[in-house]
């Protein structure tokens, strides 16, 4: 017991010293650890200024209901089994339109289509600023060549000069986010840009290229199933088949016409882009607030490690 009373203050005692010694190794080199946090805060500063503005523009999206997938599934649920005997396969599972859109809208297919079909390739890889006082585009000249018109960018293999669509797509998936609430079913479709302008019609292209894209392959793919089922009705004698068969192309009449009627065929526009005001990137207190940090803790390191090798050489 009295082992134990004088072995904890002794303990104590020498953890004391040692916060003690660490506190007077930091005070003897605060200038170097105050010239280190100056240092790293005037290049954070200055990376902060080079660093060009970005916008995003969003646009808040809503599933828009289908009611073709509804009366296929009613379809099935009714004759499914007799179609079943002709080989037919119904099919009463409804598609996820929502799902469905997100994965093309991020495909590579889609994406390189919509860049060639707006022409976007410029404005996606060879720009590097905004001048607010134009609203033109700093495009840079050492990529793009604005007189000819013409890629003249030095590109490392396997890269070349003038960029691929597969470039074209990894580059817009960095400004292009796409994310659903799963409580609330709302999607969130945004683009950064130099160009507030620019971020804005890009969303709001996005929304129409789209709809338009899932509802034209809709409309194709109803138009091949009346075709397909019109053959069916003409090669069947069993009344009960023909029935099923007219009601399938009535169902498919149906989703045709849903589709060429509604622009926002699969997602309906509940908030639309707007042209943002307030850029988004970059954090020009964030990156100085970082740099301070950063830079304190290479100096305090920086003392320490000085010290040690001193405390050695001795």
């Amino acid at each position: 017991m009295n082992e134990s009373q004088r072995t904890l203050p002794q303990s104590s005692y020498d953890d004391e010293i040692d916060l003690r010694d660490l506190f007077r190794v930091v005070w003897a080199g605060k200038w170097l650890i105050v010239a280190i946090t100056s240092a790293a805060i005037v290049i954070a500063v200055i990376i902060a200024m080079v660093l060009p503005n970005t916008y995003r523009a969003e646009a808040l999206l809503a599933p828009n209901d289908q009611q073709g997938a509804e009366g296929l599934s009613a379809l099935a649920a009714q004759y499914g089994g007799l179609a079943s005997l002709a080989g037919i396969n119904i099919g009463g599972d409804a598609t996820d339109k929502t799902t469905l859109g997100l994965e093309i809208l991020k495909s590579r297919k889609f994406i390189s289509e919509f860049v060639a079909r707006h022409d976007l390739l410029v404005p996606l890889i060879a720009a590097r600023g905004w001048r607010s006082e134009t609203g033109d585009l700093i495009i840079d000249a050492d990529d793009y060549d604005l007189a000819s018109g013409e890629w003249i960018r030095d590109a490392s293999p396997p890269r070349k000069s003038i960029p691929s669509m597969q470039e074209a797509h990894e580059e817009f998936l960095r400004i292009m986010s796409a994310s659903e609430d799963k409580k609330t079913g709302f999607i969130t479709l945004s683009v950064e840009h130099y160009s507030p302008t620019l971020s804005k019609q890009w969303v709001d292209w996005l929304v129409e290229d789209i709809n338009s894209t899932i509802m034209a392959q809709d409309v194709a793919e109803a138009q091949q199933a009346i075709d397909y089922l019109r053959d069916q009705i003409e090669s069947t004698s069993v009344a009960d088949l023909r029935v099923v068969f007219s009601s399938l192309i009535e169902e498919q009449i149906k989703i045709v016409m849903l589709a060429r009627v509604s622009p926002e065929y699969v997602f309906r526009t509940v908030d639309p882009a707007v042209v943002p005001e307030i850029k988004a990137k970059p954090r020009r207190v964030l990156i100085a607030f970082l740099g301070l940090l950063l830079g304190s803790l290479a100096g305090i390191i920086i003392v320490f490690v000085r010290n040690s090798i001193i405390l050695e050489g001795e």
